[in-house]
């Protein structure tokens, strides 16, 4: 694929939206000039133990794109969050605008699937989605050019989506100090994340990248902008010319030591349905606890 020309003269207005509970960052993007709007990786809470969900996270979303004016195009998943469900759905009943994933959103929904023992009433063509992003595809932020470039490792649909002179990097990397995510999940692969990693790196040192996760390493205050540049000489797991191979040996021995994220399995059956919880055969929504399948 050939990298589509980057905009680093254009600027789009970009705010996020912390979520304690799941260190997710959230994103509205806009266009200045046309007021035009995506929003990126959205959540919505769960209270897992009490089977509860609202939507406090998303609404602080809604109120603030009511509030600046703006129209929503894109609702964009960067990729099947395991750590916190999605709110596309409600955002998109309460301000329309189209919902994208990476294509390969299909061999998750094929591996979850049975991991999940679901039925033929779920569908693994990725047709709950409205636009599956492939390499290099484009498409319009109202008067902004942005382009995808797919980035499997942590899942095999990650997707990283540059808009102007920002990057929205999904798990891909985490800030300088936080290194990288896992790639152990089913699908992930720590040699395909170190090679998504250097196609992110190889945009210009100037591009703005934002973050889905920050942890807050060492106490510092959360953070979720840097840049190539900053990443590409400081990230602890990749910056400062580590080889594949050693990216390969860390990863995959820190990956062993990992415990599992606490909502990775309401996580996962929502967020392969573009954030509806399933429901039982009565049409209750209901969620799965598989035993000894992760």
């Amino acid at each position: 694929m050939t990298t589509p020309s980057v905009a680093l003269d254009t600027h789009p207005d970009v705010e996020g939206f912390f979520d304690p509970a799941t260190h997710t960052i959230s994103y509205i993007v806009s266009d200045p000039a046309t007021g035009i709007a995506a929003v990126i990786d959205s959540v919505m809470d769960i209270d897992y133990a009490a089977g509860r969900i609202t939507h406090g996270h998303a609404d602080e979303i809604i109120a603030r794109i009511k509030d600046r004016n703006l129209r929503l195009e894109w609702i964009i998943e960067t990729h099947v969050h395991a750590d916190h469900l999605s709110a596309a759905p409600y955002i998109q009943e309460q301000l329309g605008g189209k919902i994208g994933i990476g294509a390969r959103i299909m061999e998750v929904q094929e591996t979850f699937g049975k991991i999940f023992n679901e039925g033929t009433r779920f569908q693994r063509d990725g047709s709950q989605f409205d636009r599956l992003f492939e390499d290099g595809d484009s498409y319009m932020l109202g008067d902004i050019r942005c382009f995808t470039l797919s980035t499997p490792g942590h899942t095999p649909a990650c997707m990283v989506h540059v808009i102007g002179n920002a990057a929205f990097v999904g798990d891909t990397l985490f800030m300088p100090d936080g290194g990288s995510a896992r790639a152990d999940f089913p699908g992930g692969n720590a040699g395909q994340l170190y090679d998504s990693i250097q196609k992110v790196l190889s945009l210009p040192d100037d591009m703005r990248l934002f973050m889905c996760h920050d942890y807050g390493p060492n106490g510092r205050d959360i953070r979720w902008e840097t840049t190539v540049g900053e990443e590409k000489a400081h990230n602890i797991h990749v910056g400062g010319g580590k080889t594949r191979a050693e990216f390969i040996r860390f990863r995959t021995e820190r990956d062993a030591q990992l415990a599992m994220p606490k909502l990775i399995l309401p996580s996962l059956q929502v967020n392969m349905r573009a954030g509806e919880v399933p429901t039982d055969e009565d049409g209750r929504p209901m969620l799965k606890v598989p035993v000894n399948r992760l």
